[in-house]
């Protein structure tokens, strides 16, 4: 019975080991390079998600050149969703978003979570509900003993178990903390960490991200429309982009003009976006994403509290960002 028993074992290791380099291998063969929009979530006055709305909104965005959408990133209102059913439904809303996707584009879900474990177990989740790669944010609770050697750890025992490919998430305006770039370096050689979306703006740093990594084989996508040419410029693939929800034609054409090296061109509409870019992100946030996807024709919806809709004076502003650069 001992023998059975070792025998079962080494099987299961065997398997569990083939397995998950299979996922490593093809970690480092997956293209990322485009434009994602991190896709909002509609919900109903009642505070539940709205999905026929989200369903519109999918079929929507299947008509414009994204390389994917990332679902349950910071403008899916995540963070709020982390009680009670929360994790059931981040899953679910995965799982909606699979059955519409063009199979020629990615699902890139966000499962990070605040402990490693459960990181995992959200990770795994997403990838059954058919993610094809994950988007982990940097836990940031306990900010100040989020060193690099703790990142390190959590984001390698991470992509060793996951099934599918791991992009790292810095977004220090919401978590409080820059993913350091030593930790950058040395996960960029991990088999089944492909890439890093990078929010903070800085291009200096991502010019630098890019060139220590540029032995790997990973891919750096700018965090924001609003620095999406000069992130081009330095070595970046593509871009998520929060105004993608809003004007996704728009950022595509960027990406495109960046791609093909027409500066000149991508310079003039990227003077263009700056502005509503800084009023749907860093100034107004997700109110303000989803009050101008509502004039462009897509179904923002409400806010869970504790986000609060725009005031009237908050939405003036917001109007005129967008008529002052010609899109309303």
């Amino acid at each position: 019975m001992f023998a059975i028993r070792s025998s079962s074992l080494l099987c299961r290791r065997s398997a569990a080991s083939t397995w998950r380099n299979k996922s490593q291998s093809a970690g480092k063969q997956l293209d990322i390079s485009g434009i994602y929009p991190p896709i909002a979530t509609p919900f109903t006055q009642s505070e539940d998600v709205d999905y026929q709305r989200f369903d519109d909104n999918l079929k929507m965005y299947a008509n414009l050149p994204f390389r994917g959408l990332v679902v349950q990133g910071s403008n899916g209102e995540y963070p709020i969703r982390a009680g009670g059913g929360g994790a059931v439904e981040r899953v679910e809303v995965v799982k909606r978003v699979k059955q519409a996707l063009p199979q020629n584009k990615l699902l890139m879900a966000g499962s990070g979570c605040e402990s490693t474990r459960a990181t995992i177990q959200m990770s795994q989740q997403m990838a059954d509900a058919g993610a094809d790669c994950l988007l982990v944010v940097t836990p940031c609770f306990y900010r100040g003993r989020m060193d690099s050697r703790a990142l390190i750890n959590h984001y390698t025992k991470v992509a060793d178990s996951s099934s599918v490919p791991v992009v790292l998430y810095s977004v220090p305006a919401n978590t409080g903390l820059d993913l350091p770039v030593d930790a950058i370096i040395q996960l960029s050689q991990h088999p089944n960490i492909v890439g890093l979306k990078d929010s903070g703006g800085d291009i200096t740093r991502i010019a630098l991200i890019v060139q220590k990594t540029r032995s790997q084989d990973f891919q750096v996508l700018a965090g924001s429309a609003g620095f999406l040419m000069a992130a081009y410029a330095v070595g970046a693939v593509g871009g998520v982009c929060a105004l993608a929800n809003v004007l996704g034609q728009q950022v595509c054409d960027l990406a495109q003009l960046c791609v093909s090296r027409r500066w000149g061109e991508a310079r003039e509409l990227q003077y263009c976006l700056i502005e509503p870019n800084t009023a749907v992100t860093r100034q107004y946030g997700v109110p303000a994403l989803k009050q101008a996807m509502e004039w462009f024709g897509y179904h923002g919806g409400v806010c869970r509290p504790p986000l609060q809709p725009l005031s009237k004076a908050d939405l003036e502003q917001l109007q005129i960002k967008f008529s002052s650069n010609g899109w309303l």
